[in-house]
């Protein structure tokens, strides 16, 4: 990984990232609000409505150890999707700081700046969405990140539904754009990640996901960083575009409440992006926005 000690470079990194994850943040709203703004009767009624955004800080009067920006939309076609941007900087607790690389040679100390989505759309034809991007600081220097797609009924959750195919092929052309990212591995890796032991089941039907990835070239890393946001904000909105007029069923409404139940689980007992951002004293009500409006366990 590339060492930060002494490295000049470093202040430019976190601007530009965290510049450019404030943008994605933007960017994936106005398309969002426009398919919102799309909608209408007879399967959406009432008025179109706009992300509702909500400044926070970490710290007290006396420390600044940065904030936020939580996106989060309650309206017709997204039953609650959540957008939100984050820059932060701290000490890790001693116990948390022994699983974060180059956190014993910082003394626990660390930055980190990214924007993350979940999405929850009201027709259960429409595929739930998870993205998230982010740089991390410690003694060294890593991105993470990646999107998987959430499918909530049952004949959409096969690797062979149209959706799947379309946002799997976005995700590749992120990867193909950059020599040594290696698509493949990246899936794979999404798909042992994004699983239920318990259950012994996927959570959705996949995507990329990449941690600590840092290829030496910050540049090069970088990009792909950008690369994955940007046909993230492309495939979603089309994938929402394309099934969010298809009418829906009492007994499909029933099957996805219940299916959002696999995302509170995962959400709640394994995912690691929760655990930081709670053990980092993160903004609860912008981590916890994943959690779906309304879910069943039967």
């Amino acid at each position: 990984m590339t060492k930060t000690e002494n490295n000049p470079l470093v202040p430019e990194w976190k601007d530009r990232s965290s510049t450019w994850f404030k943008a994605l943040q933007a960017d994936i709203c106005t398309r969002f609000e426009a398919l919102e703004e799309a909608a209408g009767p007879p399967l959406y009624k009432g008025p179109a409505v706009r992300f509702e955004m909500t400044e926070w800080s970490r710290g007290d009067s006396k420390e600044d150890l940065g904030g936020g920006r939580m996106g989060l939309m309650r309206g017709r076609v997204f039953e609650k999707v959540g957008v939100h941007f984050s820059m932060v900087h701290g000490t890790f607790s001693e116990a948390f700081a022994a699983q974060i690389p180059g956190a014993d040679k910082s003394d626990g100390r660390f930055w980190a700046s990214g924007v993350s989505l979940i999405a929850h759309p009201r027709n259960p034809r429409v595929p739930a969405a998870h993205m998230n991007t982010r740089m991390l600081v410690t003694s060294e220097v890593w991105f993470g990140g990646g999107g998987d797609l959430n499918p909530l009924l049952g004949y959409q959750r096969n690797q062979d539904y149209p959706d799947t195919v379309d946002f799997h092929a976005a995700m590749k052309a992120a990867c193909d754009t950059h020599d040594g990212v290696d698509y493949p591995h990246l899936k794979d890796y999404c798909d042992t990640y994004f699983h239920l032991p318990h259950r012994n089941e996927p959570r959705g039907t996949g995507g990329i996901f990449y941690d600590r990835f840092n290829s030496g070239d910050w540049e090069e890393d970088f990009a792909f960083t950008q690369e994955v946001g940007r046909q993230f904000a492309g495939i979603y909105p089309a994938l929402v575009g394309r099934r969010m007029n298809e009418p829906w069923s009492a007994a499909e409404r029933e099957q996805q409440l219940i299916q959002r139940g696999r995302y509170v689980e995962y959400n709640l007992l394994y995912d690691r992006g929760t655990t930081f951002g709670l053990k980092t004293g993160g903004n609860v009500e912008s981590i916890l926005s994943s959690m779906p409006p309304v879910v069943k366990w039967p």
